[in-house]
């Protein structure tokens, strides 16, 4: 449960030009409604009672829970090539709120996927309705893979608009050369033909449903210069317009093919086994479980799946961001997308195409582009009052000074449409999806799994974070870290003894022990009789006709062999972190072991790299105080806590969440679910060979390295660095144009380079985090 009182969703909260809205008036489950920006014309009422108060905090965790239908219901999925912003959004959410039978719509615009619940029997009226919008939409199929390529934006006719652009720089030619009128107005003609006709069609159809956006305002502004004569100008801003708009479609699209681009990691084909035992090359599509995938070296691995002949060094910075080749050999997992560098192997499948870490891995990126961050949420609160606000001074400029003053008309005319052109905020409404989307594409390339805007902009905030210390800071695995014989003139050496005995149990401890005479290649274990197991002590059985005992020192003072000098020296191991154990016949002790779950090799140096981004460290674990303390010490963490329960470790995160700033939690095991869920932020690690926490997690690790963490921070505050650039580009462009504009010192085609020119801008300002280090 979170810290708004409400239970996670599957899926995450996140960033991108995402919206979810109930448009049926008696809706079929809870909903929170978001907002749309004022360009788009979001003028219908929300259907849900009035007065309330908008959490902005729970909504950006509840925003994103994925749509489901009701019973009666039906979701279908539709990909409409032409959605390329809250523009064509607005347009039709508006057209289907019109319609019986819609319950539910969720825009994913960067994926260009419209999700839509509907009554049985509505989708060929929603898709009427889409078509009629000049829009051409595709039912997707249901099994369709995450990741699927998106529609790639319409291509425009670049000769025909070339041939525009000629013909507006003729017009302006004959117009300076004092050539007749009527030259300079064919030519404007014609070139406003050759490239606005489908801007004109777009915004009498925006015009029509009541929607006054970019194309409807563009193709009044150039109108109105038509008619008051301003011929070559009018031609050379439908012309620009078009120019940008086609380079800022490509732009976005660059965007969206980032997530694409880790789809086409995995190959198409895969050498498969086949029933008589030759080997074929066979679509991946057609994998299953438990087929036989032969790979060579040099080749990608089609699949997920277990190595079961050969070995090899394979490649995995695609999914788990880690810079040198891991040995692969039988019974190791592999994952599809990953790179075979040196040997051959077989291995076969645990997960088809559409299952595999990297889909899922592309899936959760999707959910996480497909909801709005808390920037793009204040910016679509600000676009709502900002198109007519300025609609509203164009009119005033237009008709209040002639009026007044006795200022010429079509003076004031040409000002208030370059006003009309500057009116809508599309810049501000795309500077922070492009920015966020970018900065989650580029964090799931080095292995940094971000579900969603939200937490790539608390990320910034992160002022404490608290570790989990078994499998966290420490390998999870403990190993015998010392061994030594404390008596002489024993019938078989200590180390032997101490093994076989402790071969019989199941504590980690004893396995410890036991796996490191395997390691040796010692001698074989001898027979243990009567063996025992003593709980929290240690063991008991018989080699020969001696009993023995393997403990730690509170059996040894039961037994009374607990000397001072055998006391000092487990404790001292202790100090150190470790688990002491001692060997004994009950007379005296013959040796003495020490077991620790030891520290990763990057943990120091990760948590020294938090330290430098002002980032403090809490460990929080089960373990034993002075094994705490020990661990901390070792591995440099400001806070230590042991003999927690999961309880306290929840105690433990509420004691440090205060507004000054962010708690993150870094866990993998069920006692730390109840703090992971009170963080701010809950970090999974190893993600990638498990899908749940992948799915639930707010920042999945896909490997071990808890270095990641300090990589999530940086990026996190690049971030917020572009996204203050771009909304300070986006507002402070838009500012000095309506003051050059209103006093008359803009012209149309400067007013067009204010508009489309900053948008522009910020998209390529957003791409440059694809590039973040």
């Amino acid at each position: 449960m979170r810290r708004d009182g409400r239970l996670d969703p599957i899926v995450t909260p996140g960033c991108g030009i995402r919206s979810s809205h109930p448009i049926d008036r008696n809706p079929p489950m809870p909903f929170s409604a978001s907002d749309t920006p004022a360009c788009c014309g979001h003028d219908h009422p929300h259907q849900h009672p009035q007065g309330h108060a908008h959490d902005h905090a729970a909504a950006s965790r509840d925003d994103a829970a994925p749509l489901r239908a009701g019973p009666g219901q039906q979701l279908a999925r539709l990909r409409i090539g032409q959605m390329d912003c809250p523009t064509e959004e607005t347009l039709i959410r508006k057209k289907l709120g019109q319609l019986p039978g819609v319950h539910d719509l969720h825009f994913n615009l960067m994926q260009r996927v419209l999700t839509v619940v509907h009554a049985d029997g509505a989708l060929d009226r929603v898709v009427a309705a889409i078509r009629s919008l000049d829009m051409t939409p595709e039912i997707m199929a249901q099994e369709e893979a995450a990741g699927a390529v998106p529609a790639a934006a319409p291509r425009r006719g670049h000769a025909l608009l070339a041939a525009a652009g000629l013909l507006a720089a003729l017009s302006e030619a004959a117009h300076f050369a004092a050539l007749p009128m009527a030259v300079t107005a064919a030519l404007a003609v014609a070139s406003i033909l050759a490239c606005g006709l489908g801007t004109y069609r777009k915004g009498w159809i925006a015009l029509r449903n009541g929607n006054l956006n970019i194309n409807a305002l563009m193709s009044i502004a150039v109108t109105g210069a038509v008619l008051i004569g301003q011929w070559p100008e009018a031609a050379m801003v439908m012309f620009l317009f078009n120019v940008a708009e086609m380079i800022e479609a490509r732009a976005l699209d660059r965007a969206r093919h980032a997530v694409r681009d880790l789809l086409d990691l995995a190959p198409q084909v895969a050498t498969t086994r086949q029933a008589d035992g030759t080997w074929v090359e066979a679509p991946v599509a057609q994998l299953r479980h438990g087929d036989w995938v032969r790979v060579r070296p040099g080749e990608r691995i089609a699949a997920d799946g277990t190595v079961a002949e050969g070995s090899s060094a394979v490649d995995q910075s695609a999914i788990t961001g880690e810079s040198l080749p891991v040995d692969k050999a039988v019974g190791d997992v592999v994952y599809a997308g990953t790179v075979n560098t040196t040997g051959a192997f077989d291995y076969r499948v645990t997960a088809a195409a559409g299952e595999t870490t990297l889909a899922r891995i592309i899936h959760a990126v999707e959910q996480a582009q497909g909801a709005r961050a808390p920037t793009q949420r204040f910016i679509d609160r600000f676009s709502r009052i900002y198109t007519p606000v300025v609609v509203a001074l164009a009119v005033l400029v237009a008709v209040g000074p002639p009026l007044l003053w006795g200022q010429p008309w079509l003076d004031a005319i040409y000002r208030a449409l370059a006003l009309l052109i500057i009116a809508c905020p599309c810049a501000l409404v795309i500077s922070t999806p492009v920015s966020v989307v970018s900065g989650l594409t580029a964090a799931a390339r080095r292995g940094i799994l971000i579900k969603g805007g939200v937490y790539l902009e608390e990320g910034r905030k992160l002022t404490w974070l608290a570790l989990d210390k078994t499998g966290t800071l420490t390998h999870g695995k403990p190993v015998c870290t010392d061994l030594e014989t404390l008596a002489e003139a024993l019938p078989e050496p200590a180390a032997l003894l101490a093994a076989s005995l402790a071969a019989r149990s199941d504590h980690p401890v004893s396995r410890a022990v036991a796996q490191a005479h395997a390691a040796a290649g010692s001698a074989a274990l001898l027979e243990v009789r009567d063996f025992a197991a003593l709980p929290g002590r240690g063991v008991r059985g018989r080699i020969g006709d001696t009993v023995l005992h393997l403990g730690n020192l509170r059996l040894m003072r039961e037994l009374n062999v607990a000397t001072p000098e055998l006391q000092d020296r487990m404790q001292a191991h202790e100090q150190q972190g470790k688990t002491a154990i001692a060997l004994t016949d009950g007379t005296r002790a013959l040796a003495l072991a020490a077991v620790a779950d030891t520290l990763k090799p990057g943990s120091a140096d990760a948590v020294a790299a938090l330290h430098k981004l002002g980032v403090r460290t809490l460990m929080l674990t089960g373990d034993n105080a002075r094994t705490a303390q020990a661990v901390a010490r070792q591995a440099g963490i400001d806070e230590a806590h042991g003999e927690l329960l999961p309880e306290d470790k929840l105690q433990a995160v509420q004691a440090k969440l205060g507004p000054a700033g962010k708690v993150g939690m870094v866990g993998d095991g069920i006692n730390d679910a109840p703090a992971l869920a009170r963080a701010d932020i809950g970090f999974a690690m190893g993600a990638a060979g498990t899908g749940t926490a992948i799915e639930t997690a707010d920042v999945a690790l896909m490997d071990d390295d808890l270095r990641k963490i300090g990589q999530f921070v940086r990026l996190s505050r690049a971030t917020h660095r572009v996204l203050v650039q771009n909304i300070a580009l986006a507002l402070g462009i838009k500012v000095v144009f309506l003051a050059l504009a209103a006093t008359g010192h803009a012209t149309l085609w400067m007013a067009v380079f204010a508009d489309v020119g900053a948008s522009l801008l910020v998209v390529a300002n957003g791409l440059r985090l694809l590039r973040a280090r």
